[in-house]
């Protein structure tokens, strides 16, 4: 059994710097998304970081250390700002890498796509939350969202930039998902994101998956992670389910029948199989990133205050106050979530806790408790078959070698649309 199938550790001590630092540069933005966690306005907010305050922002990312965490600009969206350039400047003299996050609108021009990547934009991600202009544009609320965001993708990738494709992984497209994985094939990009949602801002409205829906999409994911290069957002049981299925696959056990998958994951096989997504040349399984709220992940709001993650709005300073490392490293919240034994319910018993922990946001969002167990996870701790071939994983932290010294920017979508 390999190890180095199953889970990516992080490459730095994450009670030290973040993997990657999220910055909502601005609320502004023109669409009117359902899941929107900012609950995204028409005008900017005179209390956002000027550029001044960015460019410190900047300068503490960079005091971390080298190799300094990533450092994704989103919103909002991003070119509301005018200075959206001179800081991707900024960024690459400070050695920070910079990625961006933009709202797919009519703002994604050619010429702007252009200017982002010679500034020094290291990648981009996009949403897309329906293979058709009818799904996505009804989600986004604003009809052309569809085509805007298929043609800066085409724009990006000719461009020569990374591209990120993030999925909410919601009621109205979760019969879509195999279709929305055609596309990530046929168009290209580095990476696809499967975000689950979080009940927060207009989030809250939209109905929640049942865990054994979660479960489904989950095993989906991990399929199709032989086509496109796959991931998840705040769905951190991704990591557990990527575990079972490498020491299912070893010991050549269904893992249909052993993890008791319904007619969901059923559904979204045969439908990737009718698209031919189990077809053709294979490519090596991308393994999950460890990473949570709080344990390599930051998140910086529109008006400097720090948190675990955009969809946890549990707040730790302000970088107007006090640096970002020391809010990282040394705040009560954030050394709090680092710390698995204060997990409850279900997480705080199961064998998965250190590489999973479970999404802090939901628990939060749903009990009020950012330690509470994970609500969509249905796993029940200790019944996996294989406990012993478990342990070998877990023992070396369920993963392989730490990930290239730079490696390719994994984006989330911090504005509820794409740890």
């Amino acid at each position: 059994m390999s190890a180095g199938r199953a889970i990516r550790r992080q490459h730095q001590d994450v009670a030290d710097r973040p993997f990657i630092v999220i910055w909502e540069s601005t609320r502004a933005c023109p669409l009117a998304c359902l899941h929107c966690r900012a609950e995204a306005v028409p005008d900017r907010d005179p209390r956002e970081l000027d550029t001044a305050a960015a460019r410190e922002l900047i300068h503490q990312v960079a005091a971390f250390g080298q190799p300094a965490p990533l450092f994704v600009i989103t919103g909002g969206d991003p070119f509301q700002r005018p200075d959206l350039l001179q800081l991707i400047g900024y960024g690459q003299e400070a050695g920070v890498r910079v990625a961006v996050s933009p709202s797919g609108t009519p703002t994604l021009t050619p010429d702007r796509l252009r200017a982002v990547h010679e500034a020094g934009a290291v990648g981009l991600s996009l949403s897309l939350d329906g293979s058709t202009t009818a799904l996505h544009d009804g989600f986004r609320g604003v009809p052309g969202v569809y085509r805007w965001t298929l043609d800066a993708w085409d724009t990006a990738r000719v461009l020569g930039m990374k591209v990120q494709i993030n999925t909410t992984v919601a009621r109205h497209n979760l019969h879509d998902l195999p279709d929305i994985v055609r596309l990530v094939a046929d168009h290209g990009a580095m990476l696809w994101s499967a975000f689950f949602l979080v009940p927060t801002g207009r989030g809250r409205g939209l109905g929640l998956l049942t865990p054994a829906e979660a479960e489904d999409v989950l095993n989906f994911v991990y399929d199709v992670g032989l086509t496109v290069p796959a991931k998840t957002t705040e769905a951190h049981h991704f990591r557990r389910v990527a575990l079972q299925r490498t020491v299912l696959a070893d010991a050549g056990e269904d893992h249909v029948a052993v993890l008791r998958l319904g007619p969901l994951y059923r559904r979204l096989r045969d439908r990737a199989a009718e698209l031919g997504l189990d077809t053709g040349a294979r490519r090596a399984r991308r393994p999950p990133l460890d990473v949570n709220a709080g344990r390599g992940f930051v998140f910086v709001s529109h008006t400097g205050t720090v948190h675990p993650s955009g969809f946890l709005p549990l707040g730790a300073g302000s970088v107007r106050e006090t640096p970002l490392p020391e809010i990282y490293r040394t705040s009560p919240l954030f050394t709090g979530l680092r710390d698995t034994g204060r997990l409850g319910g279900r997480c705080g018993a199961c064998e998965f806790r250190r590489v999973c922990g479970g999404s802090r946001s939901r628990a939060y969002g749903l009990t009020g408790d950012p330690y509470a167990e994970e609500p969509w996870c249905g796993y029940q701790p200790g019944s996996f078959p294989h406990q012993r071939e478990l342990a070998a994983l877990l023992a070396t932290g369920g993963a392989g070698a730490p990930p290239p010294h730079r490696p390719s920017p994994e984006l989330p979508a911090q504005r509820q649309d794409a740890p």
